[in-house]
């Protein structure tokens, strides 16, 4: 009996299976945040701190046991770049993360993602497609639709829009940058570690710790050393096995699962123009993918 069919199907359920994983970790960093700064009552800061720390420490374990201490070594202009743009992106989500929904949240930190990456294409003159074009403009009007008045319902806090936006730029940049990079783990793991003493310089700047509910200690921690450490890890191990346009299609999934999230967790139903934003910003994501024929 030949199994080598069985074994196929077995091998994509389980990389289907990883893929699934990630995405639901990805996801979950909105959901932990916004529960550890606001309902937890934790300073962004103390969060952003708690996260890159113990995210570092997982990280570098991994990185460390897969190249040995003789691997932790980048070039200091990409290193420093890659410390400076994790560090915006980190700034502007903690705090967003106490302002608005974990869903629109991450729809927004999504889009702006795509745009900024857009954005770096245009900059570098790489070709861009019609339906790249097509594709960014629809996101960007996704994004514009969050903002416009509610009726019947509550405004989307511009504050927590705009931080979040920001740090959509930041981890845009970051994912500019990260091409350049041989070694991914190594690079974030090393990333992770020189962020974590520039958020807590930003903590003791500000005064921002011991405050909030004891608890909030546990989203924090996971949010940094699960679904941030060992999520990257998983991803960089599963992303060399699946094709380019997969990997991206399957991140399209990320704000759904936040909104999902966020309602089942946090009691924060998605509104109808949560629903239209993301219908345009993850078509118009979409539609990016398209390769002329």
């Amino acid at each position: 009996m030949d199994i080598a069919p069985i074994r196929a199907i077995l091998g994509a359920m389980r990389l289907f299976a990883l893929t699934a994983l990630v995405m639901i970790a990805f996801a979950s960093n909105s959901v932990l945040n916004r529960m550890a700064v606001h309902d937890a009552g934790w300073g962004p800061a103390e969060t952003g701190f708690v996260r890159l720390s113990s995210g570092a420490l997982v990280l570098l374990a991994l990185a460390i046991r897969a190249k040995g201490t003789a691997g932790l070594r980048m070039p200091p202009a990409i290193l420093g770049t890659g410390v400076a743009t994790l560090s915006l992106y980190i700034f502007g989500f903690s705090i967003a993360s106490g302002l608005i929904d974990a869903g629109v949240g991450a729809l927004t930190l999504f889009g702006m993602v795509q745009i900024t990456m857009f954005a770096g294409a245009l900059w570098m003159r790489e070709p861009i497609s019609l339906w790249r074009w097509i594709g960014a403009g629809l996101a960007f009007a996704g994004l514009a639709v969050l903002l416009l008045p509610a009726s019947g319902g509550a405004d989307i806090d511009p504050r927590g829009f705009g931080l979040m936006a920001l740090g959509g730029v930041g981890w845009g940049l970051y994912s500019l940058n990260g091409r350049r990079v041989g070694i991914p783990l190594t690079a974030t793991a090393l990333n992770f570690a020189l962020a974590a003493p520039l958020a807590l310089i930003w903590m003791l700047g500000v005064g921002d710790w011991g405050q909030g509910a004891s608890w909030g200690w546990w989203p924090a921690i996971l949010s940094g050393a699960v679904t941030s450490g060992l999520g990257y890890a998983l991803w960089y191990r599963v992303l060399p096995q699946i094709p380019a346009s997969l990997a991206a299609i399957a991140q399209l999934s990320v704000p759904l699962l936040a909104a999902l999230g966020g309602a089942v967790l946090l009691a924060e139903i998605p509104s109808a123009r949560f629903w239209l934003s993301a219908a345009l910003v993850i078509g118009g994501i979409a539609l990016s993918l398209r390769r002329k024929a």
